[in-house]
This record gives structure tokens, sequence and C-alpha cells, in this order.
């Protein structure tokens, strides 16, 4: 049983970070249609700019706060350079356009950085807490809430808030949107800031535990795709599950069957969702945008 409760802690541990991706690409999917496979090197830039940052001499939250400043404007960056100037051309090229950019952020930062595992240390200390027989990291309730918090805030930035609704009328009608007075324009480059920042955010919480380096993006943006499609692509709500799940996936095939296994999961988990159920857990039943 406390094994059981090992892999079942260890799961959800992962699965938040998985869920933090998942909502990055949920937030540009509702604004712009866009599958954004650099999300994955917004974590890794959260991590790395923490990283360096306070090895340079900054406090570790004046650190994560930069990192995270710094990541968004490298989504605002990939919009108004790359996205924008190709909108109205057909999504696969759009995709593609995010997996250019995906390939040359992390180019970048190889130059940048390096090419090591680095980590900084957790936010209140590794000594493990004992829970219902399986140990867990405090660094791990730190990622766990952090996952929920994000999910509350966009809960209600989109559904309290004149901006989040302009974010919703966006992605559900662009023209209607345009019609009634909303920049669409400024909506997109919010969505991509924002979608960022998560992203970054995530690394900065996974750092500890995980460790990072200059290549843990494309794992990341293929397992927050696969969690985002579990849930349902464009559902926040499906996100935070789907990466939820995907995460005890994870944990329980590297448990119970292999750890060489463990990384297939997301692939296995994208291809029965494609094939059983197109629209996840809480998607809608139709991919059609009147």
């Amino acid at each position: 049983m406390s094994e059981l409760m090992q892999f079942l802690m260890s799961g959800v541990t992962v699965g938040a970070v998985y869920a933090l991706v998942a909502l990055g690409f949920t937030i540009i999917y509702n604004a712009s249609d866009v599958v954004n496979f650099a999300q994955g090197e917004f974590v890794m830039l959260g991590g790395m700019i923490t990283t360096f940052a306070h090895l340079a001499g900054l406090p570790l939250p004046l650190a994560a706060l930069i990192a995270i400043a710094a990541t968004a404007a490298v989504g605002v960056a990939l919009d108004k350079l790359a996205i924008e100037p190709a909108r109205g051309a057909p999504v696969v090229s759009l995709i593609i356009i995010t997996i250019g950019a995906s390939i040359f952020i992390r180019g970048v930062a190889q130059l940048v950085f390096d090419k090591q595992l680095h980590r900084f240390p957790a936010f209140t200390g590794d000594a493990p807490i004992a829970l219902l027989g399986a140990t867990i990291l405090p660094q791990s309730l730190w990622m766990l809430a952090g996952a929920i918090a994000v999910f509350i805030g966009l809960w209600a930035f989109f559904t309290r808030t004149l901006t989040g609704r302009a974010v919703l009328a966006t992605s559900n009608n662009r023209l209607a949107a345009q019609l009634v007075g909303i920049n669409v324009k400024w909506v997109m480059t919010l969505s991509f800031a924002l979608s960022a920042a998560i992203g970054a955010l995530a690394g900065v919480l996974a750092t500890p535990v995980t460790n990072t380096s200059y290549d843990i993006g494309i794992a990341l943006a293929l397992k927050g795709f696969a969690a985002a499609m579990l849930g349902g692509m464009g559902n926040p709500k499906g996100a935070l599950v789907g990466g939820i799940l995907l995460g005890l996936i994870e944990a329980l095939t590297a448990g119970y069957v292999s750890s060489v296994y463990k990384d297939a999961a997301a692939f296995v988990v994208i291809l029965v969702v494609l094939f059983a159920m197109p629209q996840g857990l809480f998607g809608s039943k139709t991919t059609d945008r009147v």
C-alpha cells in the first residue's frame, strides 16, 4: 500500500508540471487555434534563467520573477516576429513555425547557457515529509499548489474580468470580436505572454526537483500536448485533469511495468485519445469553429 501511495504521490507531482504546460497550450489554442510546440522551451527558460540569475547573486524570488518576465517577453517576441506575420496561413504552417521557434530557442539557450544539468535550492528545504506511508518533498507541494493556483487564477481571469472575456470572445469568433471593438492582435499577444509566463513558472517550480537543461523542452512539450489532448484541447479544466492523469499513468507504468516505458506513456495517451475520444475528457464534441 505504501508503495502504491509513493507512486501516486510521484505521479501527482510530475503531473502538476504537465498540467501547467497543458494550460499554456490551452491559452494559445483558445486565442488563435495554434498548437504552440515552443511551450516546452518556455519551461526550460524559466528554470535556466532562474538558475543563472541566482548563481549571479540575485535572491531566489527575484531571480524567479526576472525569469518569468523575461520568458513572457520571449513569448511576445514569438507572436510578433513569427506568428503575427503569418496570420491567415494554414494552421499546419503555424504549427511548423512554432516547431522552428522551439529549435531556435533551444539553440540560443545552448549558446547563452551551457549543456549541463542545473538546479537551484528548493523553496522550503529538502527534508522529506511523511504522508500516508509515502514520502514527498516540500517542493512537490509547491508544484501542486502552483498548478492549482494557476488554474484558479485563469478561471477568475476568464470569467470575472473584461480582458478575460475578450480572450474568450476572440476564441469563439475572431471576426465578431473585431466588430464589437476588441483588439484581436492585442489579445493574441497577451495570450502568448500569459502562456510563456505560466510555462516559466512551471520551470521555476520544477527545477529544484527535476533539474533543468537546455534540451528538456522537447519532452515537456510532447507531454504537455498529450495532457491537453487527454483533457480536451482548449479546456483549462481538462488541461489540469489531463496533466495529473498523465503523471499518474507515467508513475504507475514506471513502478509496475518498467521505467524504460515511462516516457512512452505520453505517446500511447495521444494515440488512444486520437482514436477513441478525439474531443478528450472535457472537450467539445465538435472541432469545427463557427
